[in-house]
């Protein structure tokens, strides 16, 4: 049992997907088949030989530094729970199986097809939408930008009062009752919780749970810890997790974070905010026909483009949590 699991938003501990070592976009794997020496006669002119110190090779074709690179870039994030050593090994191998899987399927001359070539082109557009959405969107951060979104953003942030706890977590009422009676007799709180709590985690802090939000406890907690007075003690509270003893330590009105504190997640909001203003001009400037279907009457046409697939709304963020 720990402290985390009393919160409704807990930190996720990511476990790696199963690794799809075949499951490579098809411009990657053109621009590594390409890695050394191309084949006489492939029609992948346009490939780019990469750069840096030499690896490996694959029948004579090389895979260099920056061919690693960008396979890390392309799958890194499933592999970080492997050590160095390892995670490299499985790079390389990774990049040697897309050129030996390339150059067969360049044989069976799979890429001269229309559907490749086809699929290829789609490939080419996604690559180059990302390229610029992101060359706009790191253009527009700037500290003049993202400080303005900050001070909006702190005008706009309601008060909210956190308190400082300690709990006890046992199995019965009975246990919990009998705890507080020790307590109320003058027993250490924090010894007690070290002794007698289910929950290990904050048991070890002598049952401390740091500060926290009315919405970040279960709701059954909260309600009681939030109506506590400073130096006070709960009578037995019961949730799923079994009954608690509850003691406040302090009352405060949440911090407002620094600006550099918060600086990641303006930045991010900076960024998908100049991105879906930049495709909204294009959008504006450009003429779209739908041919598929009756052209919208004015009064049914939207107000205006929405962002960009995938892209998160436009909403002014808050400053992020402590």
């Amino acid at each position: 049992m720990t402290s985390t699991s009393l919160r409704l938003r807990s930190d996720c501990v990511s476990t790696p997907p199963r690794l799809r070592r075949l499951g490579l976009t098809v411009v990657l794997a053109m621009l590594l088949a390409a890695g050394g020496c191309s084949q006489e006669g492939s029609d992948n002119a346009s490939a780019v030989k990469g750069t840096g110190a030499v690896v490996a090779k694959v029948n004579g074709a090389e895979i260099r530094e920056s061919d690693i690179a960008l396979v890390n870039d392309d799958i890194g994030r499933q592999l970080q729970s492997m050590q160095p050593e390892a995670k490299r090994d499985y790079l390389i191998a990774y990049a040697a199986d897309m050129i030996l899987l390339t150059r067969a399927a360049e044989e069976k001359k799979l890429h001269q097809s229309d559907a490749f070539r086809q699929h290829l082109d789609l490939e080419r557009k996604k690559l180059l939408m990302g390229k610029l959405l992101e060359t706009e969107g790191k253009a527009a951060v700037t500290d003049e930008a993202m400080r303005k979104v900050y001070d909006d953003a702190i005008k706009q942030l309601p008060p909210e009062e956190e308190v400082r706890a300690r709990h006890i977590l046992v199995e019965t009422e009975t246990e919990a009752k009998a705890i507080r009676e020790e307590l109320r007799k003058g027993a250490d709180f924090a010894e007690l919780a070290k002794q007698k709590s289910k929950d290990n985690t904050a048991a070890a802090q002598g049952g401390d749970l740091g500060y926290f939000t009315k919405d970040q406890m279960v709701p059954e907690f909260a309600e009681v810890a939030f109506k506590l007075d400073k130096n006070t003690l709960s009578d037995p509270v019961k949730t799923s997790l079994g009954w608690h003893i509850i003691k406040i330590e302090d009352r405060r009105p949440r911090p407002v974070p620094a600006f550099e504190e918060a600086k990641p997640r303006l930045e991010a909001f900076v960024m998908r905010k100049a991105q879906a203003e930049y495709l909204t001009k294009l959008r504006e400037n450009a003429k779209i026909e739908r041919l598929d279907k009756p052209a919208a009457q004015p009064e049914t046409t939207p107000m205006a483009p929405s962002a960009a697939p995938g892209m998160a709304p436009q909403a002014q963020p808050e400053p992020e949590k402590k």
